[in-house]
């Protein structure tokens, strides 16, 4: 199994749940006692948050390009960015190494299409959802017309997010919200829901929902195993 470098800590809350799941994943598929060849490079959150909202991208590029190119010194043969929102630096990421960067956009865009939705809901942080990186990313194929909420479940997902999941809580009546915001999203026709934070899928799983779910953690996890282990 080819190693795999790990842009996490975004929060580690979520590269927790990457962490399992590929070890998972490389035990299910190679059987015994085999685990995932990992490399991690774990952030501090909050100063990632302060640049963030600062809108600072240069210096988080330049954090990001370095921790990238530490982790492909060190070994690893592909990348992941453990975090939905930071794929805003991809390109700086991919024109900084040397080695693929399996892409989370990507992944979740060909999901979505191979199973015949094409306006899917997307639920993130602010940035994500209201950024053009990614949405223009998820429709370029032209098969995708991905949704956001309107401001208020905007800022009612977001907050969920980072005052909640990042801090390691998980409320019922957050997961409740998210679900009445999906109701309140049906006259735009939507056909699915993404999951696009990370941390979401600490609190919603497609049990929540009556329309497709598309978990963008556990989507990037199998890309990611994919290549991995060709074959």
């Amino acid at each position: 199994m080819k190693p795999l470098g790990l842009l996490g800590g975004m929060s580690w809350e979520s590269t927790a749940v990457y962490y399992r799941l590929l070890n998972e994943g490389a035990r299910a598929r190679l059987g015994g006692l085999h685990s995932a060849p990992l490399l991690l490079h774990s952030f501090d959150f909050a100063e990632i948050a302060r640049l963030q909202a600062a809108g600072a991208m240069a210096e988080l590029a330049g954090l990001m390009t370095a921790a990238a190119r530490g982790l492909e010194r060190a070994g690893a043969a592909g990348l992941l960015i453990c975090a939905n929102t930071m794929h805003s630096l991809a390109p700086e990421i991919e024109a900084a190494v040397g080695i693929p960067l399996i892409h989370l956009v990507d992944t979740t865009a060909r999901a979505i299409e191979a199973a015949g939705c094409s306006r899917p809901a997307l639920f993130a942080t602010r940035y994500t959802m209201e950024q053009e990186f990614y949405r223009h990313r998820l429709a370029r194929s032209g098969l995708l017309s991905p949704v956001i909420p309107d401001a208020r479940g905007r800022l009612a997902i977001n907050d969920i997010i980072f005052e909640e999941l990042c801090r390691g809580i998980v409320r019922p009546q957050s997961r409740l919200t998210c679900l009445r915001e999906v109701e309140r999203m049906r006259p735009q026709a939507i056909d699915s829901v993404i999951l696009g934070c990370t941390e979401l899928t600490l609190l919603l799983s497609q049990g929540d929902f009556s329309l497709p779910v598309f978990d963008t953690t556990k989507l990037h996890v199998a890309a990611a195993l994919d290549f991995a282990l060709p074959g």
